[in-house]
């Protein structure tokens, strides 16, 4: 029989602990209520209640902790998610919001620029955000256009594909291995992809360099899921044959040049080596930190 011990509003977080419980050889679940609002940790074992409250103790007063977040990479278990409900349900939003901040922020803020854009704004948002040639950038250190260009988005069609994919992709990574994890993988994929495609793009006013998109950064997260998907399937993050499949066929057609849009090949290619490179790592740092204990 199951004992509760603590319960959280966000699913993540619930899961941190949980993963932080298991690295200390203490058998637990993670059960969401009946209402769904909560998510409760059970206990296997009655009798390791008391180490467990300590340590949970521990976990509230310091949860950014950076041991909790190694527990959740060498432990982490599936994430089972509530059931999707039919219809239009705002509260399970609010929650979804809740439980995946950063997700939620990223797409939040690629949502107001673009919309900005629709309102006659697109042209001082591009002045401060576009990417510009590394040479122009170590001279005025304008660093921050190292991401700037994965919120700008060109059309409706681009904009809605690139977040129906992080909102699914980037909901994974968060809520299996916390905010701080899905943060290094956007920092990461959107530089590198952005580097790589300054690359390849002549610059036009002003030395802007006239692209722009999150899909770098998706095809990292879709790579990252994938990896460790692979590598560690007891994590949990699984992504199907067939969307991998797509996303890989949609990479190669936008180098086949036979698409009616204009493809960054080189930040999508980029952004899914990142993101399979630091898959490969965080396995590979997950099974030494597990052999020397």
């Amino acid at each position: 029989m199951s004992h509760p011990l603590i319960a959280f509003r966000q699913q993540g977080v619930a899961h941190l602990l949980a993963n932080y419980l298991k690295s200390e050889n203490i058998a637990c679940s993670v059960s969401p209520t009946d209402a769904g609002d909560e998510y409760v940790i059970l206990l296997n074992d009655e009798s390791q209640a008391l180490k467990a409250r300590e340590i949970t103790e521990q976990f509230l007063s310091d949860p950014n902790n950076p041991k909790y977040q190694q527990a959740a990479w060498q432990y982490g278990d599936k994430v089972n998610l509530l059931p999707q409900a039919s219809g239009f349900n705002i509260k399970a939003l609010f929650l979804n919001a809740l439980n995946t901040p950063l997700t939620t922020l990223i797409f939040t803020i690629c949502v107001l620029v673009y919309g900005f854009s629709l309102l006659g704004l697109f042209s001082p948002i591009a002045q401060h955000l576009l990417m510009q040639p590394l040479s122009v950038l170590a001279d005025n250190n304008q660093w921050w256009r190292l991401l700037g260009p994965a919120f700008i988005h060109f059309s409706v069609l681009h904009i809605v594909f690139n977040l129906l994919w992080w909102s699914t992709l980037g909901a994974k990574i968060e809520q299996a291995f916390g905010s701080s994890m899905l943060l290094l993988v956007f920092v990461v994929s959107a530089a590198t992809s952005n580097i790589a495609q300054a690359f390849f793009t002549e610059p036009v006013q002003a030395n802007l360099l006239l692209f722009g998109g999150l899909s770098g950064v998706v095809y990292a997260v879709m790579g990252f899921v994938w990896w460790l998907g692979w590598l560690k399937p007891q994590w949990g993050l699984q992504l199907p044959n067939a969307i991998v499949g797509f996303m890989l066929v949609w990479l190669v057609l936008g180098y086949a040049d036979i698409l009616w849009v204009n493809m960054a090949n080189a930040a999508h290619t980029a952004g899914l080596i990142t993101g399979c490179v630091m898959a490969a790592l965080i396995s590979l740092l997950a099974d030494k930190r597990k052999a020397s204990r």
